[in-house]
């Protein structure tokens, strides 16, 4: 309940208090979560609302599925330039490494190298492995949204990602690669799988001449390097 409200306050009164005070440039940030969970793939920015959302996030999408339509109604009424950024997986330096409640880049980062230093034999993955991600590095996220913003739409949906993805557990096989980690991968089925897939269509964005530049392998390392810059974790 107060994690809905209070994400729902936020961007409320953010937005409001925007148009209120005549910004004239806003970007939202939200998430592909706010799609439905068994989208068509890739998934497109029309895709919005035809269909149930995955139970597991389902607050979260539906306090930022409220930001996209304040943002699109704003402008509709009032001509606000509110524009609306929907990124896939984002991962990169300056993440939370906690396991307590990081995501499943960085989570895996830090369990390969506990494991690694501990001589462990076995890296244990959340779930079956299956579900397919789509891992966007923070600094072309940062970059697409100067992009957006110095251009000249004045509104709109935009999902931002690499166009492309794989299984969790070819990515948990490049962090043990990148990690330098020789254990065998063991699948903890107790825990929950989420969505199947979450592919961004990302053509509306490249229309506009934009393109993530860092491949996977290259933002894990810039990753696993920032991991290893701090001591707290080793």
């Amino acid at each position: 309940a107060e994690f809905i409200y209070q994400n729902l306050m936020i961007e409320a009164n953010v937005i409001h208090s925007a148009w209120k005070h005549g910004v004239q440039r806003l970007l939202f940030l939200g998430s592909s979560c706010i799609y439905p969970r068994d989208c068509p793939q890739p998934i497109h920015e029309d895709y919005l609302l035809t269909g149930p959302l995955e139970q597991t996030n389902e607050s979260y999408a539906v306090a930022k599925i409220l930001g996209v339509k304040l943002c699109e109604n704003y402008h509709r009424q009032y001509g606000a330039q509110f524009i609306a950024v929907m990124p896939s997986n984002l991962y990169g330096p300056n993440d939370s490494y906690d396991l307590e409640n990081c995501h499943v880049l960085p989570a895996l980062i830090c369990k390969a190298h506990a494991a690694k230093m501990s001589g462990a034999s076995e890296l244990v993955v959340w779930g079956s492995g299956l579900p397919r991600r789509e891992f966007l590095f923070v600094e072309d996220m940062a970059d697409a949204c100067v992009h957006l913003m110095e251009s000249n739409i004045e509104s709109g949906l935009f999902n931002v990602g690499m166009g492309s993805d794989l299984p969790i557990s070819e990515l948990a096989e490049l962090i043990m690669e990148v990690v330098g980690y020789n254990g065998r991968i063991v699948y903890d089925h107790s825990q929950p799988d989420g969505t199947p897939r979450k592919l961004l269509n990302i053509n509306r964005l490249k229309g506009l001449g934009w393109t993530a530049q860092t491949q996977l392998r290259e933002g894990i390392a810039l990753t696993y390097k920032d991991f290893l810059s701090r001591t707290d974790h080793l």
